[in-house]
C-alpha cells in the first residue's frame, strides 16, 4: 500500500461524502465508498478528486510552479515561523498529533514546509490534509510530497466530517467560513492569512503604478472574518526579501497580480530587475 493510501485508510473517519454528506471508507486502496456507494477513485499519484461539478480555473499549472520555486527558496520563512507556532497553540494537547486543514493549498509547498517546522521545531507530528480545487495544483502536491493527504474538493462542500479538524490554516487563499466552522473542533482554530498594504508593492507600482488602479486595503476582509469569528490574535509580518535572476520570473507568474496585463508591460517589468521585494502579510486567529 502507497504512503498516500495508507494515510487516506488510516484517517478515513475525516472523510464525508460530498454529494450526500454519508460517512466514507477505503476501498481496495483504490477508492473512497460512502455508505450509499458514492464512490471516487484515487488516482495514480496519490490524491482523491472529490469535486462534484466541473471546474475552470485560471491557476494553472505555470503559476502552481512558480508558488513552489518560491516557497523553496526561503521566501515565506519567516511567515512558516509564526505560523506554525501558532498552529502548536492550536492544538489541542502536548505531542498529540494536530488534525490541520490547509484549506486552498495550491501546489502543496506552504502545508509540507509547516509539517517539517513542527516536527523540528517543536517535536511534533502534524496530521497535514490539503484541498484544493484546482486538479493541477493536488496533483503537484501528491507528486512530491507523500506525507500529507490531498484532495480536489470546493471549500462550499468540503468532504470532511463536522469537527474533523484542531486548526485550519487558509492562505492567501478565498474562505468558506460556515465550512470551517463547522469542520472545526470546539476550541480549535482558524488562522487566515492575509495580503497587506504593502504586499508585493514594487511588482504592484511596475505593473500599475500611473494605470489608476487604487492601492490594496484588507480591511473588508478583516470585518468579514470578524462576523463569523472572534477575533483573538492579529500579527503583521513585514520584511524585505532579497531576489536572484532564478526568482524574478516565478515572482512575477505566482499570484494574479499580471492577469490581464499586457506583455509588453509584463516584459517592462522583468526587465527593470528587482534586486528586493516587500513582503507584507497579516495573520488573523480566530475562535468559534
Amino acid at each position: 500500500m502507497s504512503e498516500h493510501a495508507n494515510l487516506l485508510s488510516k484517517y478515513q473517519d475525516l472523510f464525508r461524502c460530498p454529494i450526500c454528506f454519508s460517512p466514507m471508507e477505503t476501498a481496495h486502496s483504490q477508492s473512497l465508498v460512502c455508505r450509499r456507494r458514492h464512490c471516487f477513485d484515487i488516482a495514480r499519484q496519490g490524491y482523491v478528486n472529490l469535486s462534484v461539478r466541473p471546474v475552470h480555473t485560471l491557476y494553472d499549472k505555470r503559476l502552481f510552479a512558480s508558488r513552489r520555486i518560491l516557497g523553496r527558496s526561503g521566501f515565506f520563512d519567516p511567515l512558516y515561523d509564526i505560523l506554525c507556532k501558532k498552529i502548536v497553540k492550536a492544538g489541542r494537547a502536548e505531542n498529540q498529533r494536530i488534525r490541520l486543514l490547509d484549506a486552498g493549498c495550491g501546489e502543496g509547498t506552504h502545508l509540507h514546509r509547516m509539517q517539517e517546522t513542527i516536527r523540528r521545531d517543536f517535536g511534533m507530528e502534524l496530521l497535514g490534509v490539503g484541498v484544493d480545487l484546482s486538479k493541477d495544483g493536488i496533483r503537484l502536491a501528491s507528486r512530491e510530497y507523500p506525507n500529507a493527504i490531498w484532495c480536489v474538493a470546493d471549500l462550499a462542500h468540503c468532504p470532511f466530517a463536522p469537527s474533523s479538524f484542531d486548526c485550519i490554516v487558509n492562505m492567501l487563499s478565498p474562505s468558506n467560513y460556515a465550512g470551517f466552522r463547522r469542520m472545526l473542533t470546539d476550541d480549535g482554530a482558524l488562522i487566515k492569512v492575509i495580503p497587506g498594504k504593502d504586499y508585493l508593492k514594487e511588482w504592484r507600482e511596475l505593473i500599475h503604478g500611473g494605470t489608476g488602479k487604487p492601492s490594496y486595503s484588507n480591511d473588508r476582509t478583516v470585518s468579514r472574518f470578524q462576523e463569523h469569528f472572534k477575533l483573538v490574535e492579529a500579527d503583521r509580518v513585514r520584511y524585505r526579501y532579497a531576489l536572484d535572476d532564478t526568482l524574478i520570473q516565478p515572482l512575477l507568474r505566482m499570484t494574479p497580480l499580471s492577469w490581464g496585463v499586457a506583455e509588453e508591460r509584463l516584459q517592462q517589468a522583468l526587465d527593470r530587475n528587482l534586486k528586493e521585494i516587500t513582503v507584507d502579510l497579516t495573520i488573523l486567529v480566530g475562535r468559534t
